[in-house]
């Protein structure tokens, strides 16, 4: 873990604090209807948009608000009345505060309260994240599911166990066919799983599962970090997270060393593309077996 721990905290220092925030600029996407997804710094935002006022999902950077905020009033300037978290990391609840002050209603899993209500440890940062502001929290959660009837729909919130971490929700507007997966689904890459949130490669991968469950041929789907998405390329990420599972499982049960499944390379197809982005491979296996082996 301590290689693992090493990169990952380097990569996390690149993006998240040396970046001047100054030089984000907020793109926003018609994806579907009155949804938009949001791009910016962190995680992928939706937005619903209506005469019920705007919900918004997950809020990136707490210094990116005011940015965050001048793009959805170019869209609809209504009051953004609820503000829904897909987990607890700070690339997506790092807003929940400034907006909270400015009226929104912060709904999300109970997990996520109570994380973001007590210190928490990501070994894999090898650092302490401190209780959040009681305003930045949920003020409504719930357990395994959650109706939201606004903008005319009705929005499904759905729990996935212990996948990305143990605080993950899917958001999905039937009406629209739009699901929001939050990090869940890294669009085209090896995901990172923060295995001391209580996340797993068995748990990602059975999310994945919920949400082909869920979804068409036609709907559009918002990852937590990259491009809009679809039915057809979640499979493709579902399955490029299995067979590597499957490879590594096996290779563990014959007695492999971790050093040793590297050299074999499970990820051979897709490491190059794949392992391009914030997990490398090497990376993505030292995830995978831990996950595995803990």
């Amino acid at each position: 873990m301590k290689k693992l721990t090493i990169i990952v905290g380097l990569l996390y220092t690149l993006s998240a604090t040396a970046q001047n925030m100054d030089d984000v600029q907020i793109n926003a996407t018609q994806v579907a209807g009155n949804i938009y997804m949001l791009e910016g710094s962190g995680g992928n935002i939706g937005l619903s948009v209506g005469d019920d006022g705007n919900l918004m999902i997950d809020s990136q950077f707490g210094p990116l608000s005011e940015k965050i905020r001048k793009a959805i009033i170019e869209i609809n300037d209504a009051p953004i009345k609820y503000l829904v978290n897909t987990h607890w990391h700070g690339d997506h609840v790092g807003g929940n505060e400034n907006f909270a002050n400015r009226g929104s209603v912060i709904i999300a899993h109970e997990n996520v309260l109570e994380r973001m209500s007590t210190t928490q440890l990501m070994r894999a940062f090898s650092r302490e994240v401190p209780p959040a502001p009681e305003a930045a929290r949920p003020a409504i959660t719930f357990s395994d599911d959650l109706g939201i009837r606004f903008n005319g729909e009705h929005i499904m919130v759905i729990h996935v166990d212990d996948a990305h971490t143990d605080t993950d929700a899917f958001i999905y507007f039937p009406e629209t066919d739009v699901l929001h997966m939050g990090d869940c689904y890294f669009q085209g890459r090896y995901p990172f799983i923060d295995l001391s949130s209580g996340g797993s490669i068995d748990g990602m991968i059975a999310a994945a599962n919920t949400a082909i469950f869920l979804t068409g041929p036609d709907t559009k789907i918002i990852p937590g970090h990259g491009p809009l998405s679809n039915k057809e390329e979640l499979i493709e990420y579902r399955d490029v997270m299995q067979s590597i599972r499957d490879k590594v499982k096996a290779a563990i049960k014959a007695g492999k060393s971790l050093d040793e499944i590297k050299a074999m390379k499970p990820g051979k197809e897709t490491d190059e593309e794949w392992g391009s982005g914030f997990i490398n491979a090497d990376t993505f296996l030292d995830i995978v077996y831990t996950s595995l082996t803990m």
